[in-house]
């Protein structure tokens, strides 16, 4: 059986934005990497990029689980001797979120140049608003990853 291969007029490219205010983090960034790859689709191949833009928003208000926030570490590496810095996670998100946010989906993605084409449809804003309207993104409801309030 040969391999799939969808010709460039099958490949149809939607916007979806997502709130995620109140998701937790790694739930958030597998669905969000799966629509990325384009793996809900019916045209998905692996080695070509049929995934979608993903937009999201509140990016600062995503939550971490369990006692991830200070026993995981962020590493940075200058490529120096001696050139490892370390953070906990939860400064990382509240530093920076957008590049908390970015990073655990980048490290869902292939480690190829096939990621980083995908990783480019990817949108990441730390309040509510995004100058991406024009595109008409549609809600994206996930809501299995919101994280349960007692």
């Amino acid at each position: 059986m040969s391999t799939y291969t969808p010709r460039a007029s099958e490949i149809k490219r939607a916007w979806h934005v997502v709130d995620a205010e109140g998701l937790i983090l790694g739930r958030m960034a597998s669905e969000v990497a799966a629509i990325l790859r384009g793996k809900h689709k019916p045209t998905f191949a692996p080695h070509i990029d049929t995934g979608d833009h993903v937009v999201i928003v509140n990016a600062d208000k995503v939550v971490l689980t369990g006692a991830k926030a200070t026993d995981k570490n962020v590493y940075d590496h200058s490529g120096y001797p001696g050139g490892l810095r370390t953070r906990a996670y939860g400064e990382f998100l509240t530093d920076k979120p957008e590049e908390a946010v970015r990073r655990t989906i980048r490290g869902m993605l292939p480690k190829n140049r096939l990621g980083r084409q995908q990783l480019t449809k990817l949108k990441v804003y730390r309040g509510a608003d995004h100058p991406h309207e024009a595109q008409r993104p549609q809600p994206l409801a996930i809501d299995h990853a919101r994280a349960r309030t007692v």
